[in-house]
């Protein structure tokens, strides 16, 4: 009996519990995409000091509850000590923005809600307490956790630790990931294909990209032909380096199919089929240390079953928190979608707007899993429950917005 995609899912996270990531100090510039191995705790307080949010003027409420009419005192530069500043009383000043704000400031009322006259400042509209004073500690108070453990760091979340004067980092080191092809009839992309049977290796072009995207250090091993003993040589070299081995071809049923064979005499088989489409010949298991994900050789399927499942491993192995939630939806399909009951099928689809204002999804064409093109426009995975045969045009199934790996 085939694996569900469930069950599959779940052994895969389960295995990575006993592969904890090392952690390393780097540069805040560098630890874009890395994820924190440790709570960033911020060390003082943003802003620092009472500052100002508009160009205008600091006023007492007391001031204003006399008179709606004040003199200038003075003037409040940004960068200004204000430590020995004489602000008497029944008056105002003159601040702009990010200068610091004195103590005894009850609002700062912004320029175009006053008139200048000779004989002082007129305030035109009725005062908030408070209003556009930035108070210290407001966007970040002193020993407050500002990122949590096992964060994916983003430039706006970096952007922010500059603020707080913060030089460097503890993040996890990046996943060590060994990858190879399987097959005789692969080509390096860019070499003349040797004869009319010959086809590209795209998947470990594939491959390579989308680790990129997820930060991890990439070992390629290239092409390895259809030798039993090439393939053992290849995933035992592989294992001694890497936290992941990732195989394209050589996992399904085929007499040349040596892969899983060499699997098996190295190490473990978990699991090897799974009842999805594309993507059933899928091999998962360990050599050594080391983990071991066997994709299927077809385009389509590869893609599909690196973001599905290759995807989370790599997050848990890296340390990141899993707690993102895939955003799907329930809409319309517009067009008729066929489907064979028995797998969990993931096409591919374009989530768009009818006519109507209502979302609706499209499918992108024929599925077969050596059509790369049905990737070319999709935006979304239509995911049709295993249970369910085909679906007609205005039927609702459940849409999967693709993530930014795929984008």
């Amino acid at each position: 009996m085939l694996l569900t995609f469930e069950q599959a899912k779940k052994n895969i996270l389960e295995a990575t519990n006993n592969h904890k990531p090392a952690m390393e100090k780097v540069a805040l510039f560098d630890a874009l995409d890395r994820i924190t191995a440790e709570p960033v705790i911020s060390p003082i307080n943003v802003p620092s000091f009472n500052n100002s949010a508009m160009d205008g003027y600091a006023v007492r409420l007391s001031d204003i509850n006399q008179s709606t009419l004040l003199p200038l005192a003075g003037v409040i530069y940004a960068g200004d000590d204000i430590s020995s500043l004489n602000w008497p009383k029944g008056s105002c000043l003159r601040i702009m923005t990010g200068a610091p704000v004195p103590n005894e400031a009850s609002a700062v009322v912004m320029q175009e809600e006053t008139e200048q006259t000779e004989s002082g400042i007129k305030f035109l509209q009725e005062i908030k307490p408070a209003s556009n004073i930035r108070y210290i500690g407001e966007d970040a108070k002193q020993g407050a956790v500002i990122v949590e453990k096992g964060t994916r760091l983003t430039i706006p979340t970096l952007s922010s630790l500059a603020t707080l004067g913060i030089a460097e980092l503890t993040v996890y080191r990046r996943v060590k990931v060994a990858i190879f092809s399987t097959g005789n009839e692969l080509t390096e992309i860019g070499s003349p294909l040797a004869n009319n049977s010959a086809i590209y290796d795209s998947n470990r072009f594939t491959l390579k990209l989308l680790l990129n995207k997820l930060n991890c250090e990439i070992i390629d091993l290239g092409i390895i032909v259809d030798d039993p003993s090439k393939i053992k040589q290849t995933l035992e070299t592989a294992s001694k380096q890497a936290d992941l081995v990732i195989s394209s071809g050589g996992v399904s049923v085929g007499d040349a199919d040596y892969t899983k064979m060499a699997l098996e005499e190295l190490g473990k088989v978990n699991f090897w089929k799974i009842a999805i489409k594309p993507g059933k010949p899928f091999a998962f298991g360990n050599i050594g240390n080391a983990l071991f994900c066997g994709l299927p050789g077809n385009p389509v399927s590869t893609l599909v079953t690196f973001y599905q499942l290759v995807q989370p491993l790599i997050l848990a192995l890296a340390g990141q928190n899993l707690t993102e939630v895939e955003l799907s939806l329930k809409v319309k399909t517009a067009t008729n979608l066929k489907k064979s009951i028995g797998r969990l099928d993931f096409q591919r689809g374009v989530l768009q707007i009818s006519t109507n204002g209502e979302l609706e999804v499209v499918s992108t064409g024929q599925q077969g899993s050596h059509l790369t093109q049905s990737f070319n426009h999709a935006n979304c995975f239509i995911l049709l429950e295993k249970d369910r045969g085909n679906v007609t045009k205005g039927e609702i199934v459940t849409v999967e917005l693709f993530n930014t790996l795929l984008k």
